[in-house]
């Protein structure tokens, strides 16, 4: 029997046909009548078969007892998690009860709908941590600034541009992120048959870059003085603001703040030629349409919120913001951002500093890298229970040796989570969801990202078992044991009568595509187009779509203001030695992808590192190496490379698979190390307080005896200690 639905398993939305015989899945293969991937999937699809299928994925409810996990029931899972929850709030305080939420929640429309929106407030705690603040907190705080909505993302309209300038990402093998584009190779393709340009600013020469007409090796961490450069030319030149002009506040001041950035002063921090820089600027500016892109190496770096700001503002004065073959906004069938903003989540910035270092929060969300302090030091708001949904930040958040000792210390840690793993073996309960082809799927967050506007569902290939719960029930399970009021019990008793089927058609009639008289869209009319509904190209949508409360951009934000004069003030800090930067390969989307045996077969954790900088330290291809941080030391193999810009270094992240108490058979077999041994949490995007993953400042020196057979190490950096000071 043949089901067609789309895979989950990264950003892309790949329409897959999936053949069953029985209970089992016997092929995944492209589904060419999908009218946005057509026919294209990467090598992770059949991932969808491996986990489904994977002996190690959990299936039942564990309670830890002593140094084991056995079997409990549903039932006796949550009233045991409630009651124990709500007597650690008692004895200390609401604060006391944090969440974590990992990646792979935004692939599940049920985690979204019943965790963000219901679980999380029946916490009624302020301690919330995510992924967000590991990946794109920046890009969502420019456009919470200048579009007042921390998802009203621009979303490049690659199809129909002539200029594609990317900076710090690798779409070709990530199919994009905050710019859904299935079969980004194919789409790249396209753009230079038909005459147009990609540029691609990284410090490795990547996948894409390969595919581009010109790469610019930057030095890592300097894109904000690229961008702001070249904001001064276009500027100089004349700036191009169309439609815009009249809704726009700012640019008066833009002109001032960036006037002193020139293409040579930015030549130095940049390490780019000049010229290079005023032409990039001039050919962005006069090609007929274009679009600046931005992503996760901008993210993660020390200026990285400055970085973000700065691609929306050139997309605007260069004429290229909500333009066809610009930075275009989406009207995706269920309108999140309209959802959000009625829940009161447009976002928020500051209003509040965390307790230790007073790092501030973003849409009512802390950063990650403060997760370690906040569990491990004494004091009225001290984190002693925590939730995590879908997440592994032992292996995701900068230094997770520490964090994971943290963890151990917790009165109580339960962890929805299909896998044991680094982070979810140290939860007193583990409950594990259904997953992928088990439960009904609807791209909440990805059709709000997506490079063009399409709508599909696709229904569970099976019924749950009796023994199993969809994740929206989990959390509706725990939300119904905490919150026993007779006003608490209507709504959820509402809540779970709906589901994520009565929940999704409520947003599909209402959104902009849909309608209550049978005409627009709606759950039944999906269901009747498997393949998927082609909804349109990306159009204008400004200034109807801005949330500012006077309906105009701010094109430049107070808060930016000093980070430009933060950036001016280290402009000599120019790094001698070597920095570390982070990669990802097309197989591979996080750790929780490493006990696939298909899409473990070609991934290798190996150091890259350029011929130039090996011959100075006498270093050769394959040798097991240490590499050291501020915060530790690991064992690895190098791999040489003339892809990486001298000076740089490259490690994949979601490995370290290498700890004790794991039930990850195929990853412990080939473990690697952990990349976010030695990120450092000290090191932050200064503004919003991401953590910076990119330019870490490394040594790497022989190993005494090397030997291929050596296996991945780690340990704490000699005079470093345990606890960070902060």
């Amino acid at each position: 029997m043949t089901h067609y639905r789309s895979c989950h398993l990264c950003e892309a939305m790949c329409g897959v046909a999936i053949e069953t015989d029985g209970d089992r899945i016997t092929e995944v293969r492209g589904d060419h009548e999908d009218p946005f991937s057509r026919g294209y999937i990467c090598p992770k699809a059949m991932g969808l078969k491996d986990v489904h299928e994977d002996p190690d994925r959990l299936q039942t409810p564990l309670k830890r007892i002593g140094d084991r996990h056995e079997p409990i029931s549903w039932d006796q899972a949550f009233e045991e998690i409630a009651q124990k929850t709500l007597e650690i709030q008692s004895r200390h305080g609401k604060k006391s009860v944090a969440s974590y939420s990992g990646n792979p929640t935004v692939h599940s429309h049920g985690a979204l709908l019943f965790g963000q929106l219901v679980f999380f407030k029946a916490l009624h705690t302020p301690h919330h941590f995510s992924a967000t603040s590991l990946d794109q907190l920046p890009q969502m705080l420019a456009a919470y600034q200048l579009f007042g909505h921390q998802l009203l993302l621009p979303i490049p309209d690659l199809d129909r541009t002539d200029f594609f300038l990317i900076l710090g990402g690798n779409p070709v093998v990530s199919n994009g992120s905050i710019m859904t584009a299935p079969g980004m190779k194919r789409r790249l393709e396209a753009l230079r048959a038909r005459g147009g340009r990609l540029v691609v600013v990284d410090p490795r020469r990547t996948e894409t870059a390969e595919l581009a007409d010109l790469h610019l090796p930057i030095r890592p961490g300097a894109d904000a003085w690229l961008l702001l450069a070249m904001m001064q030319v276009v500027l100089q030149e004349g700036p191009r603001l169309g439609r815009l002009e009249p809704h726009l506040d700012g640019l008066a001041e833009l002109r001032t703040l960036v006037s002193p950035i020139t293409p040579e002063r930015a030549a130095a921090p940049t390490g780019l030629e000049a010229n290079a820089i005023r032409q990039l600027a001039l050919d962005f500016l006069r090609a007929k349409t274009g679009v600046a892109y931005g992503r996760v190496g901008l993210c993660t770096q020390p200026f990285g919120s400055l970085a973000s700001w700065a691609v929306y503002a050139l997309n605007l004065i260069a004429g290229r913001l909500d333009e066809p073959g610009g930075a275009m906004f989406t009207t995706p069938a269920v309108d999140l951002l309209d959802i959000a903003a009625k829940a009161g989540m447009r976002g928020s910035f500051g209003r509040r500093k965390s307790r230790v270092r007073g790092l501030p929060e973003f849409g009512g969300e802390w950063p990650t890298a403060v997760l370690a302090e906040e569990i491990e030091t004494p004091g009225e708001g001290q984190i002693r229970a925590l939730y995590t949904s879908a997440g592994n930040p032992v292996l995701s958040a900068p230094d997770g040796r520490r964090l994971e000792k943290a963890l151990a210390s917790l009165e109580l840690m339960v962890s929805i989570d299909i896998y044991r793993n680094e982070t979810t073996r140290h939860a007193h309960y583990l409950l594990p969801p259904t997953f992928g082809v088990e439960r009904d799927h609807y791209d909440l967050a990805f059709n709000a990202l997506a490079v063009r506007n399409v709508a599909k569902y696709s229904p569970a290939l099976w019924p749950r078992r009796p023994d199993q719960r969809h994740d929206w029930e989990i959390f509706l399970g725990l939300s119904e044991r905490l919150e026993r009021t007779a006003l608490h019990r209507l709504k959820h008793a509402a809540l779970g009568k709906l589901g994520t089927r009565g929940i999704l058609d409520l947003g599909l009639r209402a959104g902009p595509h849909g309608g209550w008289t049978g005409q627009g869209l709606s759950l039944k009319k999906l269901e009747a187009a498997p393949h998927g509904v082609d909804l349109g190209p990306l159009e204008p949508r400004l200034p109807g779509r801005l949330y500012t409360p006077n309906k105009r951009i701010n094109l430049v934000p107070k808060l930016y203001h000093a980070e430009v004069r933060r950036l001016l003030g280290e402009e000599q800090k120019v790094r001698s030695g070597l920095v570390l930067i982070g990669r990802r390969e097309l197989r591979s989307n996080n750790s929780w992808m490493h006990n696939s045996p298909r899409l473990t077969k070609k991934v290798s954790c190996t150091l890259l590192m350029h011929p130039v900088d090996a011959a100075a330290r006498g270093l050769v291809d394959g040798a097991q190496v240490e590499l050291r941080s501020r915060i530790g030391v690991l064992v690895v193999p190098l791999e040489l490379s003339e892809d990486l810009r001298p000076g740089v270094v490259s490690l994949p992240h979601g490995f370290g698979h290498d700890r004790p108490g794991i039930q990850l058979r195929v990853a412990q077999a080939q473990p690697g190390v952990s990349v976010n041994d030695l990120t450092d949490p000290l090191l932050l995007d200064g503004l919003s307080g991401t953590s910076a993953f990119s330019d870490v400042p490394v040594e790497v020196t022989a190993v005494a005896t090397p030997s291929r057979a050596d296996p991945p190490q780690v340990e704490r950096a000699k005079g470093t200690p345990d606890h960070c000071p902060s």
